[in-house]
């Protein structure tokens, strides 16, 4: 297939495992150790799986399960392909990982060893999807509703004294997600890195999108038309789509499922998720919390391990309608092209190249808090963060002086650390990643205002970085850091800002900043992105459409739009309708 063949060949040069099968294939192991677990850690751990929240098996059908040849393969830290963002598939990086041992990035640290997946398992997988299709999708929408709504709001009976000593039960409400942010926050810390205040954030705004999607499954319509003939009536269906495929990165490992899998079943389709290698921990808690709200068995199915079997498997499957994908253009185009033989649906959300754009007449403050945000947010990691900040002529050095000390301030450490706002980058591919694009703008003139380098702490932690002076020809112009360095790059007029901000591949998401209610129509209109923040940084919602043009992808994610994503449109035409 189309995938496995791409992973063989970009296996050149990556780490190699060992796999932990008495009957697997030995494979080279790395010169790095792995470490044991930190007395911290470990807690934390024993804590999430004494809660039923740290999973290691996959589900498929409703049951929780081991790969059918119990193989576990030990990672480290993959070294990734530098030009490719790691994602939900790790077919790109090598053909040699199979199912990690997920390790916290912060310290190494192991965290779990999961189970090893692969085509068996997936086909098995898809089986059960498309059987339990045929149930979930005759559903009502109401019905389907109201398990979506238990992930999120699941009742509780409870007695309570009323009048003159006498009790009867009252109903209460309580939120399986929400109630379980903590967890699920130090989880998502655990295996991903973020800071733990970050990462409960994340939580609540996975919640979001399951009760977001709750709401909106009762509202999906259809059309009456006009006939062209008296003796006809038109009609137009929306249905479910049918089985979904759906790949998830490391960046937002609870997020990124909620936003994909909510739209899914609320229009009555069912899924297969494949979460990311670095990152499956998060994926399967939300599972066990789904399975407790009522989702039925097959309706949500969650297979990991050996990437280019799994991604393969569900690209080969005629049962399999829709894949939807966030991660890499590169990987995007590949999973375009595998999904043609069978003509799938594809929606993707791909990598980005944001412009922060700050016009002489911004408000400083606003301007600097703003790009703060969207550039350090999840230490550089998301793929809407501001890529480049362009900075107008009469406000660059002021603008450079305020950012830098703000910049400053940003503490780097540990997830767990009070008072950590910066976390670490996923893994060593994407330190080299950044320290090669500093080095390429350094070597052309460009300046370091602060950073520049490996943090102190060691491992993958990066100093927060501001460039001045970086012009178009330098890498980091033109490709996605996702890391946290912001380049400064000088612009004169407002159509030299548009012009450059345009001139790239890419097109997901911008920032403007400037008090002309005006100007800020204008560029946003002639900006080549599907989301544009005006005088503000953090622009995701599930009430609004998430998206890219260009060569940032296919189709949107959230908000009312994002429940087209999984139907089809039926046209019935009803001919005969005079007859008496």
């Amino acid at each position: 297939m189309v995938l496995g063949a791409a992973a063989r060949v970009a296996s050149v040069g990556c780490r190699r495992l060992v796999c932990s099968s008495s009957h697997a294939s030995p494979l080279l192991v790395s010169s790095s150790q792995c470490r044991q677990m930190s007395m911290d850690a470990q807690s934390v751990s024993e804590k999430l799986r004494s809660s039923g929240l740290l999973r290691t098996q996959g589900l498929i059908g409703g049951k929780w399960i081991d790969s059918y040849d119990k193989t576990t393969i030990k990672v480290i830290h993959p070294y990734l392909p530098l030009d490719f963002k790691a994602t939900g598939l790790l077919l790109l990086a090598s053909s040699y990982i199979l199912s990690p041992q997920v390790n916290n990035p912060a310290t190494g640290e192991i965290v779990a060893d999961v189970a090893c997946m692969g085509v068996k398992e997936t086909n098995d997988a898809i089986a059960s999807s498309y059987e339990a299709f045929q149930s979930w999708s005759r559903r009502t929408a109401g019905e389907r509703s109201k398990v979506l709504r238990r992930w999120i709001i699941r009742p509780v009976w409870q007695w309570r004294n009323v009048f003159h000593g006498s009790q009867m039960p009252m109903k209460l409400k309580f939120d399986l997600l929400v109630a379980h942010k903590e967890e699920l926050g130090q989880l998502i810390t655990l295996e991903q890195g973020k800071p733990l205040k970050e990462a409960i954030g994340e939580v609540a705004y996975g919640a979001s999108f399951i009760e977001y999607y709750a709401e909106e499954a009762k509202r999906v319509y259809g059309d009456i038309i006009p006939p062209n003939s008296s003796d006809r009536r038109l009609l137009v269906l929306k249905q479910p789509i049918g089985v979904v495929g759906a790949i998830t990165p490391w960046n937002f490992p609870l997020a990124m499922i909620t936003r994909k899998v909510g739209p899914a079943l609320a229009s009555g389709c069912t899924v297969v998720v494949k979460p990311s290698e670095l990152t499956p921990l998060t994926a399967l808690a939300a599972a066990e919390l789904a399975l407790q709200a009522g989702v039925p068995p097959g309706a949500l199915n969650v297979v990991m391990g050996n990437a280019p079997e799994i991604g393969d498997a569900l690209l080969a499957s005629p049962q399999v309608r829709k894949i939807t994908f966030t991660g890499s253009t590169a990987v995007g185009k590949k999973l375009m092209a595998a999904a043609a033989p069978t003509v799938k649906k594809v929606s993707l959300e791909l990598g980005g190249n944001a412009p922060s754009i700050i016009f002489d007449d911004a408000d400083l403050d606003v301007a600097v808090k703003g790009t703060l945000a969207a550039k350090f947010r999840n230490s550089g990691q998301t793929c809407v963060c501001a890529n480049r900040v362009l900075v107008q002529d009469g406000i660059y050095d002021k603008f450079a002086e305020a950012f830098s000390e703000a910049v400053q301030k940003l503490e780097v450490g540990d997830g767990f650390k009070e008072g950590a706002t910066q976390g670490p980058l996923i893994n060593d591919a994407a330190i080299q990643k950044v320290e090669s694009f500093v080095q390429d703008a350094v070597s052309k003139g460009a300046k370091v205002l602060l950073g520049g380098k490996k943090h102190s702490l060691g491992m993958t932690f990066y100093e927060p970085t501001v460039i001045r002076d970086v012009t178009s020809n330098m890498i980091m112009s033109k490709e996605e850091i996702f890391g946290p360095v912001a380049p400064l790059i000088r612009f004169k007029t407002e159509e030299d800002a548009i012009r450059i901000a345009n001139d790239t591949i890419a097109g997901l998401a911008a920032y403007i900043f400037t008090n002309s209610v005006q100007r800020s129509w204008r560029v946003s209109e002639a900006l080549e992105y599907g989301l544009v923040g005006v005088n503000e940084g953090i622009i995701s919602t599930e009430v609004a459409p998430f998206g890219g043009v260009k060569q940032s992808g296919l189709g949107r994610e959230g908000s009312k739009y994002g429940m087209d994503e999984y139907h089809e449109i039926k046209y019935i035409c009803m001919g005969d309708m005079n007859r008496q």
